[in-house]
């Protein structure tokens, strides 16, 4: 079998965890901030706050900028349902902005055409949430424009993107936005295991997303509504939540943080191999943007509506039945059942039902090999024919 993602885990990296169960703070001692100023640091960035997923730092972020009941949040179709969730679990009203054709991110054209519109309606957006998709950043200088014109706050979800850049700064710089989000889940181009982490510029966002990561609590005179009781005193400020990442994450990430850049490298090589080998003129392959360096997180194929020589499905499925464990990033997020309830139309986002009908994400991992790859393009470039019995088809993926 050959995943679509996977960790790369070394010997230092087993090493810097065995330290920490060996020390005496598994969960909240030094290493937690140690990898916060260190990502901060790497991403330019003046302030970094840890929690224990991505899904987690996208709700404290939100809930640090104030979103709550009466407020709307846009984000785009095309990723996890995490970047709509964390606006709902604020009692935010959602809405989507259609993507663009090339790059599958956010498209700014889609965006101020529904500002536009929003601001004769009365209904503009308090935050916005582009995603960039496969580890491209989205054009934020453009979006970072429009908010300072229509007046809304932007959240980068950038989970898929540590390590890539945006006019040569490091994505997560937060040049362009108010705060920007990463992932570590073990798919992801560093992990921790679970865990995920905020990067900020502005220090009241950090001490916000710091409390409401950890049931809302303050342990500081400073910050506290009276004088303590005594040393042991502490107060709950806010309803916060149990989001907190342990030493254990941190240590490993740190570890890891240190092959970023070579991780990232190594995915381009990848990336490359795959645009010299995958050859089939009906397949579309990813497009980047010369502003952007991709952390590649993703590499995402498309196959054309309407060739005469294979389908989306059809490719998919037989991808998967040769070993090949391909996935889809992502089904749109109004397609779910619990966004449908919610009355959207799927013809408001003709890019991203275009994307749905013709994506496939093939392996990417920093230790996919040559031949992994071959096998992958063998068996993308010899689909040759849509009307292959299904004896025929079961010979075919036997062969991988």
């Amino acid at each position: 079998m050959i995943p679509y993602g996977r960790q790369d885990i070394s010997e230092e990296d087993i090493q810097a965890v065995t330290d920490v169960l060996r020390s005496d703070f598994l969960t909240q001692g030094k290493l937690v901030p140690a990898f916060e100023r260190a990502v901060a640091s790497y991403c330019t960035a003046k302030l970094g706050v840890a929690v224990n997923s991505a899904t987690s730092a996208l709700h404290v972020a939100c809930l640090a900028l104030g979103v709550g009941k009466e407020d709307i949040v846009w984000t785009s179709p095309i990723t996890f349902v995490a970047s709509a969730n964390c606006a709902i679990y604020c009692g935010a009203t959602v809405d989507f902005v259609d993507i663009d054709s090339r790059t599958y991110n956010m498209s700014v054209e889609a965006l101020q055409k529904k500002l536009i519109t929003a601001k004769k309606a009365g209904k503009l957006p308090k935050v916005v949430i582009p995603v960039h998709l496969a580890g491209q950043s989205c054009d934020m200088e453009s979006i970072f424009r429009l908010s300072k014109e229509y007046g809304f706050a932007i959240i980068e979800d950038a989970s898929h993107c540590i390590g890539g850049k945006y006019k040569g700064v490091p994505i997560g710089s937060c040049r362009y936005s108010s705060i920007a989000v990463f992932s570590f889940h073990p798919v992801k181009i560093i992990t921790t295991g679970e865990g995920g982490m905020a990067t900020t510029n502005d220090p009241v966002l950090a001490k916000r997303m710091a409390h409401f990561r950890s049931h809302g609590i303050v342990r500081y005179a400073d910050e506290m509504t009276h004088e303590p009781d005594g040393p042991w005193f502490y107060q709950q400020i806010d309803l916060g939540f149990n989001y907190r990442m342990t030493d254990i994450q941190a240590a490993l990430g740190l570890s890891q943080l240190k092959r970023l850049d070579d991780f990232v490298a190594k995915r381009h090589e990848i990336a490359k191999r795959y645009n010299e080998i995958l050859t089939e003129p009906w397949l579309t392959l990813p497009w980047q943007d010369p502003d952007t360096y991709s952390a590649f997180h993703l590499y995402i194929i498309r196959v054309q509506e309407n060739n005469p020589i294979v389908n989306h499905l059809q490719l998919f499925t037989m991808l998967r039945s040769a070993g090949i464990l391909v996935n889809l990033h992502y089904i749109p997020v109004y397609r779910h059942p619990f966004y449908q309830r919610m009355g959207f139309d799927v013809a408001d986002f003709p890019e991203a039902e275009s994307y749905y009908a013709e994506a496939i994400s093939l392996p990417m991992f920093t230790t996919l090999t040559a031949e992994q790859q071959d096998i992958v393009a063998a068996c993308v470039n010899q689909k040759t024919a849509v009307d292959k019995t299904d004896e025929e088809l079961k010979g075919f993926q036997n062969i991988f």
